[in-house]
């Protein structure tokens, strides 16, 4: 199984790779260049995002007419970078920092004029380390929203619906502020479909739905009344009077499917092997439970490789640890046991590098994980009903340990069976 194991974390490696920053402005910046501004004016860089340095990086040297270029992105990716401010934030819980960062970036859209441009390097992330909230809800309060959403089990757009009620910048306010000056914007995409509304709460587009949608998805999710009470109150009020977004250039240049669609041709689908190739069909969504199921039926009996890309969800009922990809890992490890698989490694992995609020990107199991588990005397059963993945798995050697990636693209799962 080690060499099974041992694939498994290349081709992921793969997807990840096919989503790095750096390549992907590259190569969009070649296909279209940069547009001088008029004259008199500038371009400012503003960059968002667990990707946002490594975007920065590869876009300032194609800046002619440079103004300011300020970067936004989480602790573990925030290093130094000449010729821009780099700021660095708290994710996935918003923090000071962020919410510092966020006044910076509303400040620098305040000044360009008619003539100036904006280039938005937007990745995934950017919702959190951007915290902007609207007047009168505290930074606490929108965390305690965030919070009460993750554990609905909401999936990432509901999620943004709601938030986006909340901000001055997602749901294009970030396009409003910036006008006159107008928006060219670079995305990388860490939600399923690829929609700029939902890419970091829609910072370039427009919002998602109304206020009245977001009281009604609350109410159907059963948090409305837990909410903090200037939320309720501020989603209460009547709609604000329509008016005409600006709009923005948003080109999407990096997602999951196209990483998924590199993690195939590196297993060889491309090289007369797609008959031990599989690749599922569509987004791996919805609850972790039934996400393992789904991928147990779609392995079948047979050998081969299969592919999966999406982004799962959790309905927490206990206070541990871990994350989407651990226990989805952790069900499929259970499941198999049940089946009877005997040789198969298991791969499901955050393409950012960071499951939840753990250091593990995700998990790695095979057939002799639950044995390993009980080995150390620690019940994988009782440790799912707590949602504590991350410490089942630490205790089989099966956490997936890659570090910051400087990317997001959603998640990525790799099924090998003999």
């Amino acid at each position: 199984m080690q060499g099974m194991r041992q694939q498994a974390e290349r081709l992921f490696r793969a997807g990840v790779a096919a989503a790095d920053p750096v390549r992907a402005v590259e190569a969009a910046l070649a296909r279209r260049p940069l547009a001088p501004p008029p004259e008199g004016g500038v371009i400012h860089v503003i960059a968002v995002g667990k990707a946002a340095r490594g975007m920065a990086a590869a876009a300032l040297p194609h800046v002619s007419a440079s103004g300011r270029a300020l970067v936004v992105t989480n602790r573990e990716n925030a290093r130094p970078l000449e010729g821009a401010e780099v700021m660095a934030a708290g994710h996935p819980v918003p923090d000071e920092a962020g919410r510092a960062a966020a006044r910076a970036v509303i400040a620098l859209l305040g000044q360009a004029g008619a003539r100036d441009r904006i280039l938005a390097l937007i990745s995934g992330g950017g919702s959190a380390l951007l915290p902007a909230p609207v007047e009168g809800i505290t930074l606490a309060e929108k965390a305690e929203v965030n919070r009460l959403l993750l554990g609905s089990g909401a999936d990432i757009h509901a999620m943004n619906l709601v938030r986006q009620q909340l901000s001055r910048l997602k749901g294009g306010g970030f396009l409003a502020l910036a006008a006159p000056a107008g928006v060219r914007a670079l995305l990388i995409s860490d939600v399923i479909g690829d929609d700029p509304r939902v890419i970091a709460s829609g910072l370039t587009a427009p919002p998602l739905g109304t206020r009245a949608e977001a009281r009604a998805l609350l109410e159907r999710l059963g948090i409305r009344e837990a909410l903090p009470e200037a939320v309720r109150a501020h989603l209460e009020r009547p709609e604000p009077p329509a008016s005409p977004l600006p709009e923005a250039d948003n080109e999407i240049i990096a997602s999951n499917a196209a990483s998924l669609a590199a993690m195939a041709r590196s297993a060889g689908a491309d090289e007369g092997e797609a008959a031990h190739v599989r690749v599922f069909p569509e987004p791996l969504t919805g609850d972790v439970a039934d996400a393992a199921r789904r991928i147990m039926d779609f392995a079948g009996s047979g050998p081969g490789i299969c592919l999966f890309g999406g982004e799962t969800t959790v309905r927490l009922g206990g206070p541990g640890k871990g994350g989407r990809n651990q226990e989805l890992a952790l069900r499929l490890a259970l499941l198999a046991e049940a089946e009877g698989w005997r040789d198969y490694a298991f791969l499901s992995g955050g393409t950012d590098g960071r499951d939840g609020p753990t250091d593990a990107a995700g998990g790695l199991v095979d057939a002799a994980t639950p044995a390993r588990i009980r080995a150390a005397r620690i019940d994988p059963q009782a440790e799912l009903a707590q949602n504590d993945s991350y410490h089942a798995l630490k205790a089989a050697g099966d956490l997936l340990i890659t570090g910051p990636t400087g990317t997001n693209v959603a998640d990525l799962q790799v099924l090998i069976r003999g």
